[in-house]
């Protein structure tokens, strides 16, 4: 049975763009055209869109599920077991940052200190064992979880309004990567600034 773009989309509750993402990025294979040079789909292009569907629920990139689809044996085993043992890492990461966390909650008197200054806050955030990395995706969750909040936080360290907005759009940035935003996007000054 034939698919048409839109039909495939809805078919893995995808966006149209994402299908068209997905070809040009070698996933799917470039489909057949009618004489009207519309884009028809296989039932063999659906189930190979489902694949990837679950491979990318996953967390996998998208250069890892191209190596499973194109592998002959198809066997992503390999692949997977990677990817288990990155999200183990992440989590001692996590716990990790509970762990500072927690003592930065035994400063409270020290955080309640009106006179708090991002210099002030990023060195004890150094000294509780973050690197900037971390410190820019704690922004990045802060961000997500709770934008009032780290605004508010932000307002507190007493930093101007301008790079206040700066530093929550880079937030915002490496959030929707699953990244600090320096990594992809070069960072900005008030990136640099508020994690050195």
């Amino acid at each position: 049975m034939p698919f048409t773009v839109t039909q495939l989309a809805r078919a893995c509750r995808l966006s149209r763009t994402a299908i068209l993402y997905y070809e040009s990025a070698g996933l799917l294979k470039p489909p057949a055209r009618t004489a009207a040079n519309y884009r028809v789909y296989s039932t063999a292009d659906l189930d190979r869109l489902r694949r990837i569907c679950a491979y990318r629920d996953s967390g996998l990139t998208i250069a890892d599920i191209r190596t499973i689809l194109d592998s002959r044996a198809g066997n992503p085993a390999a692949v997977l077991r990677r990817r288990l043992s990155a999200i183990g890492d992440a989590i001692q990461r996590m716990r990790q940052h509970q762990q500072a966390i927690a003592r930065l909650l035994t400063t409270t008197d020290k955080l309640r200190n009106k006179h708090m200054t991002k210099e002030k806050w990023t060195g004890i955030m150094h000294k509780a064992g973050f690197s900037q990395d971390d410190m820019r995706r704690w922004h990045a969750e802060f961000e997500n979880s709770a934008p009032e909040d780290h605004q508010e936080f932000l307002e507190y360290l007493h930093i101007p309004a301008d790079e206040i907005k700066t530093i929550r759009q880079w937030s915002r940035v490496g959030e929707s990567h699953g990244i600090g935003p320096g990594a992809r996007h070069g960072g900005g000054n008030s990136q640099r600034r508020f994690s050195q």
